[in-house]
């Protein structure tokens, strides 16, 4: 058996020391530790395609507008003695204005009437409008011929 403790290195049979021995021992304390690390591999590229179709459609708005119908009544009528004069007056939705004039005979006679009529008067446009929708095609490609080869942290990543 070989008991020298001439070698550098330990082997894989660590020399055996006299009990006898009063030289120190050092025996070397090994500790493994591990190093995880990610890196980026590309597994597959995407390619996207978007489409956008047109089509025209006719849309009929309703619109709205008012008018006003102006009507002129002859009335011709005297306005009695001592009665206050006729004023603006409202009958629904019209408004009576009467017209007056003087005679020589002092009276007031009411020659017209002008009725004012608003009405709201509604109509259906038809405007053309083009219309767009987007398609967006899909389409899965395996990775690039050296597909376990990582990608540079400052590479941006297609596989967001």
């Amino acid at each position: 058996m070989d008991t020298s403790t001439n070698s550098s290195f330990p082997s894989q049979n660590p020399p055996r020391v006299p009990a006898t021995s009063e030289e120190r021992l050092v025996i070397p304390i090994i500790e493994e530790h591990a190093v995880v690390s990610r890196e980026v591999v590309e597994s597959g590229r995407v390619r996207l395609a978007k489409t956008v179709h047109e089509r025209e459609e006719h849309l009929e708005i309703p619109l709205q507008h008012e008018e006003i119908l102006v009507e002129r009544v002859a009335i011709n009528q005297f306005v009695a003695d001592g009665a206050p004069t006729p004023g603006t007056r409202y009958e629904d939705n019209v408004t009576i204005i009467p017209v007056l004039r003087e005679v020589v005979v002092t009276r007031l006679l009411v020659v017209e009437e002008i009725r004012v009529l608003k009405r709201v008067v509604q109509t259906t446009h038809t405007e053309p409008v083009t219309l767009r929708h987007e398609e967006l095609h899909v389409e899965r490609q395996p990775a690039a011929a050296s597909a376990a080869t990582p990608l540079s942290p400052n590479t941006p990543s297609t596989n967001s």
